[in-house]
Protein backbone atom coordinates (compact mmCIF):
# COMPACT_ATOMS: atom_id res chain seq x y z
CA UNK A 1 0.00 0.00 0.00
CA UNK A 2 1.94 2.94 -1.01
CA UNK A 3 1.73 6.90 -0.15
CA UNK A 4 -0.83 9.31 -1.59
CA UNK A 5 -0.39 10.80 -5.05
CA UNK A 6 -2.23 12.81 -7.25
CA UNK A 7 -3.67 11.12 -10.50
CA UNK A 8 -2.85 13.08 -13.82
CA UNK A 9 -6.63 14.28 -14.78
CA UNK A 10 -9.28 11.86 -15.81
CA UNK A 11 -11.85 12.64 -18.66
CA UNK A 12 -15.23 11.13 -19.18
CA UNK A 13 -16.23 11.75 -22.53
CA UNK A 14 -20.21 10.96 -24.30
CA UNK A 15 -20.14 7.76 -26.03
CA UNK A 16 -18.91 7.87 -29.59
CA UNK A 17 -20.45 5.53 -32.12
CA UNK A 18 -17.00 5.22 -33.99
CA UNK A 19 -15.40 3.26 -30.77
CA UNK A 20 -16.77 -0.07 -31.67
CA UNK A 21 -15.44 0.93 -35.48
CA UNK A 22 -11.44 2.17 -33.58
CA UNK A 23 -12.33 -1.79 -31.43
CA UNK A 24 -12.70 -3.64 -34.96
CA UNK A 25 -9.92 -2.50 -36.69
CA UNK A 26 -7.14 -2.75 -33.45
CA UNK A 27 -8.66 -6.00 -32.79
CA UNK A 28 -8.11 -7.46 -36.19
CA UNK A 29 -4.19 -6.05 -35.89
CA UNK A 30 -3.50 -8.32 -33.31
CA UNK A 31 -5.01 -11.22 -34.55
CA UNK A 32 -2.85 -10.73 -37.88
CA UNK A 33 0.12 -10.78 -35.42
CA UNK A 34 -0.73 -13.49 -33.21
CA UNK A 35 -2.46 -15.90 -35.89
CA UNK A 36 -2.88 -19.29 -34.48
CA UNK A 37 -2.16 -17.98 -30.80
CA UNK A 38 -5.18 -15.76 -30.74
CA UNK A 39 -8.74 -17.76 -29.80
CA UNK A 40 -10.41 -14.89 -29.31
CA UNK A 41 -10.63 -10.53 -28.76
CA UNK A 42 -12.97 -8.93 -26.96
CA UNK A 43 -14.75 -5.28 -26.80
CA UNK A 44 -15.08 -4.72 -22.82
CA UNK A 45 -15.10 -1.89 -20.39
CA UNK A 46 -17.46 1.15 -21.24
CA UNK A 47 -16.59 1.78 -24.55
CA UNK A 48 -18.32 -1.46 -25.33
CA UNK A 49 -21.76 -0.43 -24.08
CA UNK A 50 -23.45 1.94 -26.33
CA UNK A 51 -24.72 4.73 -25.07
CA UNK A 52 -22.56 4.86 -22.08
CA UNK A 53 -20.08 7.75 -21.06
CA UNK A 54 -16.56 6.37 -21.01
CA UNK A 55 -12.94 7.56 -20.99
CA UNK A 56 -11.51 7.59 -24.32
CA UNK A 57 -9.63 4.66 -24.13
CA UNK A 58 -10.52 1.44 -25.95
CA UNK A 59 -10.40 -1.76 -23.42
CA UNK A 60 -9.76 -5.47 -24.81
CA UNK A 61 -9.52 -8.52 -23.68
CA UNK A 62 -6.79 -10.93 -25.71
CA UNK A 63 -7.75 -14.63 -25.22
CA UNK A 64 -4.66 -16.98 -26.17
CA UNK A 65 -3.22 -19.78 -26.39
CA UNK A 66 0.73 -19.51 -25.15
CA UNK A 67 1.27 -16.33 -23.23
CA UNK A 68 5.00 -17.22 -23.60
CA UNK A 69 5.11 -15.97 -27.26
CA UNK A 70 2.67 -12.80 -27.25
CA UNK A 71 5.01 -10.15 -25.13
CA UNK A 72 7.44 -9.31 -28.62
CA UNK A 73 4.52 -9.64 -30.57
CA UNK A 74 2.25 -6.80 -29.04
CA UNK A 75 5.15 -4.86 -28.85
CA UNK A 76 5.19 -4.35 -32.54
CA UNK A 77 1.72 -3.27 -32.21
CA UNK A 78 3.49 -0.20 -29.72
CA UNK A 79 1.98 -1.78 -26.54
CA UNK A 80 4.10 -1.98 -23.57
CA UNK A 81 3.84 -4.52 -20.96
CA UNK A 82 2.92 -3.53 -17.23
CA UNK A 83 2.92 -6.70 -15.69
CA UNK A 84 -0.06 -8.29 -13.41
CA UNK A 85 -1.31 -5.22 -11.38
CA UNK A 86 -3.47 -6.70 -9.19
CA UNK A 87 -5.40 -9.55 -11.17
CA UNK A 88 -3.28 -13.05 -11.05
CA UNK A 89 -1.95 -14.73 -14.62
CA UNK A 90 -2.67 -11.67 -16.36
CA UNK A 91 -0.79 -10.31 -18.69
CA UNK A 92 -1.57 -5.98 -18.55
CA UNK A 93 -0.46 -3.79 -21.56
CA UNK A 94 -1.08 -0.60 -22.27
CA UNK A 95 -0.89 1.85 -25.23
CA UNK A 96 -1.16 6.05 -24.99
CA UNK A 97 0.42 6.58 -28.44
CA UNK A 98 -1.95 6.92 -30.98
CA UNK A 99 -5.13 4.74 -30.19
CA UNK A 100 -5.45 4.62 -26.08
CA UNK A 101 -5.78 1.17 -25.23
CA UNK A 102 -5.69 -1.17 -22.36
CA UNK A 103 -5.42 -4.62 -23.49
CA UNK A 104 -5.97 -7.45 -20.93
CA UNK A 105 -4.29 -10.95 -21.96
CA UNK A 106 -5.90 -14.23 -20.10
CA UNK A 107 -5.19 -17.80 -21.25
CA UNK A 108 -8.81 -19.43 -22.51
CA UNK A 109 -11.25 -20.12 -19.27
CA UNK A 110 -9.84 -17.27 -16.88
CA UNK A 111 -12.77 -16.23 -15.12
CA UNK A 112 -12.08 -12.58 -15.51
CA UNK A 113 -12.95 -13.51 -19.20
CA UNK A 114 -16.56 -14.21 -17.82
CA UNK A 115 -16.62 -11.26 -15.26
CA UNK A 116 -16.21 -8.49 -17.86
CA UNK A 117 -18.30 -9.88 -20.53
CA UNK A 118 -20.90 -10.81 -18.17
CA UNK A 119 -20.85 -7.06 -16.52
CA UNK A 120 -20.87 -5.57 -20.21
CA UNK A 121 -24.11 -7.35 -21.57
CA UNK A 122 -25.99 -6.93 -18.51
CA UNK A 123 -25.27 -3.23 -19.14
CA UNK A 124 -26.27 -3.12 -22.99
CA UNK A 125 -29.24 -5.08 -21.45
CA UNK A 126 -30.59 -2.76 -18.79
CA UNK A 127 -30.64 0.94 -19.71
CA UNK A 128 -31.70 1.59 -16.32
CA UNK A 129 -28.34 0.42 -15.06
CA UNK A 130 -26.32 2.09 -17.84
CA UNK A 131 -27.88 5.87 -16.55
CA UNK A 132 -26.80 5.11 -12.94
CA UNK A 133 -23.22 3.75 -14.02
CA UNK A 134 -23.42 7.02 -15.97
CA UNK A 135 -24.35 8.86 -12.93
CA UNK A 136 -21.85 8.05 -10.78
CA UNK A 137 -19.14 8.40 -13.03
CA UNK A 138 -19.81 12.15 -12.86
CA UNK A 139 -20.52 12.12 -9.28
CA UNK A 140 -16.98 11.07 -8.70
CA UNK A 141 -16.00 13.25 -11.01
CA UNK A 142 -16.87 15.82 -8.54
CA UNK A 143 -14.98 14.58 -5.77
CA UNK A 144 -11.42 15.34 -5.39
CA UNK A 145 -10.24 12.27 -3.97
CA UNK A 146 -11.38 10.22 -7.16
CA UNK A 147 -8.13 11.79 -8.78
CA UNK A 148 -6.11 10.53 -5.76
CA UNK A 149 -4.46 7.61 -5.42
CA UNK A 150 -4.74 6.70 -1.78
CA UNK A 151 -2.40 3.82 -0.52
CA UNK A 152 -3.52 2.09 -3.75
CA UNK A 153 -1.71 1.98 -7.16
CA UNK A 154 -5.23 2.69 -8.21
CA UNK A 155 -7.38 6.04 -8.21
CA UNK A 156 -10.49 6.89 -6.24
CA UNK A 157 -12.50 7.28 -9.18
CA UNK A 158 -11.34 3.56 -10.15
CA UNK A 159 -12.27 2.56 -6.02
CA UNK A 160 -15.02 4.19 -5.76
CA UNK A 161 -16.96 2.31 -8.89
CA UNK A 162 -16.28 -1.01 -7.45
CA UNK A 163 -19.70 -1.11 -4.92
CA UNK A 164 -22.26 -1.05 -8.31
CA UNK A 165 -19.68 -3.16 -10.14
CA UNK A 166 -20.19 -5.54 -7.33
CA UNK A 167 -24.15 -4.94 -7.80
CA UNK A 168 -23.89 -5.87 -11.33
CA UNK A 169 -21.86 -9.25 -11.43
CA UNK A 170 -24.29 -10.64 -8.68
CA UNK A 171 -27.46 -9.11 -10.45
CA UNK A 172 -25.72 -11.19 -14.01
CA UNK A 173 -25.31 -14.47 -11.88
CA UNK A 174 -21.48 -14.21 -11.70
CA UNK A 175 -20.18 -16.88 -9.55
CA UNK A 176 -17.35 -18.14 -10.92
CA UNK A 177 -14.37 -18.71 -8.29
CA UNK A 178 -10.71 -15.96 -8.69
CA UNK A 179 -7.93 -14.68 -6.90
CA UNK A 180 -6.84 -11.16 -6.48
CA UNK A 181 -4.56 -8.99 -5.20
CA UNK A 182 -5.42 -6.85 -2.09
CA UNK A 183 -5.89 -3.77 -3.35
CA UNK A 184 -9.15 -1.87 -2.61
CA UNK A 185 -10.11 -0.89 0.96
CA UNK A 186 -12.91 -3.60 1.15
CA UNK A 187 -10.33 -6.45 0.78
CA UNK A 188 -7.73 -5.03 3.00
CA UNK A 189 -10.83 -4.77 5.56
CA UNK A 190 -11.28 -8.41 5.06
CA UNK A 191 -7.97 -9.35 5.15
CA UNK A 192 -7.29 -8.02 8.30
CA UNK A 193 -10.53 -9.64 9.48
CA UNK A 194 -10.05 -13.10 8.51
CA UNK A 195 -6.37 -12.64 10.02
CA UNK A 196 -7.60 -11.44 13.35
CA UNK A 197 -10.63 -13.70 13.66
CA UNK A 198 -8.48 -17.37 12.81
CA UNK A 199 -5.38 -16.55 13.73
CA UNK A 200 -4.18 -13.44 16.13
CA UNK A 201 -7.57 -12.92 18.13
CA UNK A 202 -7.73 -16.68 19.51
CA UNK A 203 -4.06 -16.06 20.83
CA UNK A 204 -5.34 -12.68 22.51
CA UNK A 205 -2.20 -10.58 20.80
CA UNK A 206 -2.63 -8.12 17.78
CA UNK A 207 -1.18 -8.64 14.61
CA UNK A 208 2.70 -8.33 14.23
CA UNK A 209 2.78 -8.93 10.79
CA UNK A 210 0.96 -5.71 9.69
CA UNK A 211 4.32 -4.50 8.27
CA UNK A 212 4.07 -7.14 5.56
CA UNK A 213 0.88 -5.11 3.77
CA UNK A 214 3.33 -2.79 2.24
CA UNK A 215 6.65 -4.75 1.49
CA UNK A 216 7.65 -6.89 -1.91
CA UNK A 217 8.41 -10.19 -0.52
CA UNK A 218 5.08 -10.48 0.37
CA UNK A 219 1.64 -11.31 -1.20
CA UNK A 220 -1.45 -10.70 0.03
CA UNK A 221 -4.66 -12.53 -1.95
CA UNK A 222 -8.44 -12.60 -1.64
CA UNK A 223 -10.81 -15.44 -2.85
CA UNK A 224 -13.81 -14.41 -4.23
CA UNK A 225 -16.55 -16.89 -5.13
CA UNK A 226 -18.70 -14.51 -7.33
CA UNK A 227 -18.78 -11.14 -5.48
CA UNK A 228 -17.91 -12.46 -2.01
CA UNK A 229 -14.79 -12.66 0.01
CA UNK A 230 -14.57 -15.97 1.30
CA UNK A 231 -11.06 -16.71 1.81
CA UNK A 232 -7.46 -14.97 2.30
CA UNK A 233 -4.03 -16.12 1.54
CA UNK A 234 -0.51 -14.98 2.80
CA UNK A 235 2.44 -15.69 0.95
CA UNK A 236 6.12 -14.85 1.92
CA UNK A 237 8.58 -14.44 -1.12
CA UNK A 238 12.26 -16.69 -0.12
CA UNK A 239 15.33 -16.61 -1.81
CA UNK A 240 16.73 -19.61 -3.77
CA UNK A 241 13.05 -19.72 -5.65
CA UNK A 242 11.34 -20.75 -1.85
CA UNK A 243 8.00 -19.37 -0.89
CA UNK A 244 6.11 -20.09 2.27
CA UNK A 245 2.43 -19.88 3.19
CA UNK A 246 2.17 -18.41 6.23
CA UNK A 247 -1.51 -18.05 5.93
CA UNK A 248 -4.10 -19.46 3.74
CA UNK A 249 -7.78 -19.41 5.16
CA UNK A 250 -11.70 -19.75 4.12
CA UNK A 251 -13.96 -18.20 6.31
CA UNK A 252 -16.47 -20.54 8.34
CA UNK A 253 -19.43 -20.31 6.24
CA UNK A 254 -17.83 -21.34 3.01
CA UNK A 255 -16.08 -24.30 4.56
CA UNK A 256 -16.28 -28.28 3.63
CA UNK A 257 -16.85 -27.30 -0.44
CA UNK A 258 -12.86 -28.19 -1.30
CA UNK A 259 -13.00 -24.20 -1.67
CA UNK A 260 -9.37 -24.39 0.62
CA UNK A 261 -7.93 -26.76 -2.21
CA UNK A 262 -9.08 -24.71 -5.05
CA UNK A 263 -7.63 -21.59 -3.69
CA UNK A 264 -4.55 -23.36 -2.67
CA UNK A 265 -3.87 -25.31 -6.19
CA UNK A 266 -4.25 -21.56 -7.76
CA UNK A 267 -1.77 -19.82 -4.88
CA UNK A 268 0.34 -22.82 -6.76
CA UNK A 269 -0.53 -22.51 -10.45
CA UNK A 270 0.58 -18.13 -9.50
CA UNK A 271 3.93 -18.92 -7.29
CA UNK A 272 4.77 -21.54 -10.48
CA UNK A 273 4.51 -18.69 -13.05
CA UNK A 274 6.33 -16.41 -10.83
CA UNK A 275 9.64 -19.29 -11.15
CA UNK A 276 8.74 -20.86 -7.43
CA UNK A 277 10.32 -23.87 -7.22
CA UNK A 278 9.32 -25.14 -3.94
CA UNK A 279 6.17 -23.83 -1.53
CA UNK A 280 6.76 -24.23 2.01
CA UNK A 281 4.29 -24.50 5.31
CA UNK A 282 4.10 -25.00 9.35
CA UNK A 283 1.11 -26.58 9.31
CA UNK A 284 -1.36 -26.73 12.50
CA UNK A 285 -1.75 -30.72 13.12
CA UNK A 286 -5.23 -30.75 12.64
CA UNK A 287 -4.98 -29.20 9.08
CA UNK A 288 -2.03 -31.56 8.27
CA UNK A 289 -4.06 -34.06 6.39
CA UNK A 290 -5.18 -31.00 4.56
CA UNK A 291 -1.99 -30.44 3.00
CA UNK A 292 -1.42 -33.59 2.55
CA UNK A 293 -4.30 -34.60 0.21
CA UNK A 294 -3.04 -31.61 -1.84
CA UNK A 295 0.46 -33.39 -2.07
CA UNK A 296 2.46 -31.72 0.38
CA UNK A 297 4.83 -33.77 2.49
CA UNK A 298 7.10 -33.41 5.44
CA UNK A 299 9.33 -31.19 5.06
CA UNK A 300 12.08 -28.96 6.54
CA UNK A 301 10.87 -25.11 6.79
CA UNK A 302 14.36 -23.68 6.54
CA UNK A 303 13.39 -19.96 7.31
CA UNK A 304 16.22 -17.89 5.35
CA UNK A 305 15.44 -15.19 8.83
CA UNK A 306 16.65 -17.83 11.00
CA UNK A 307 13.00 -17.99 12.99
CA UNK A 308 13.47 -21.39 14.88
CA UNK A 309 11.14 -23.75 13.73
CA UNK A 310 7.67 -23.70 15.47
CA UNK A 311 7.40 -26.29 18.07
CA UNK A 312 3.53 -26.73 17.82
CA UNK A 313 3.66 -27.20 13.66
CA UNK A 314 4.71 -29.46 11.74
CA UNK A 315 7.02 -28.15 8.73
CA UNK A 316 5.59 -29.49 5.57
CA UNK A 317 6.07 -28.52 2.21
CA UNK A 318 5.53 -29.02 -1.69
CA UNK A 319 7.71 -28.92 -5.10
CA UNK A 320 5.58 -27.02 -7.71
Amino acid sequence: MSANKLSKHIVVLPYNPDWPKIFEAESQKIKNVLGDNCIAVHHVGSTSVPGLSAKPVIDMILVIKDPEKVTQQLESLGFKSKGEYNIPMRLYFNRSKGIDTNLHVYEDSHPEIELNLLFRDYLRDHPEMREEYASLKENLLKDSASFEKKNSMFTGYNLGKDAFIRKVLKAANFNRIRIMKCIHYVEWETAKRLRNKYFFDPLSISDPYTWTFDHPEHVHFILYQGVEIIGYAHIQFWPDQRAALRIIVIDDDYRQHGLGSQFLQLCEQWLKKQGIKTIHDEARPNVVSFYRKNGYTEMPFEDPSGEPPSSQDIAMGKNL
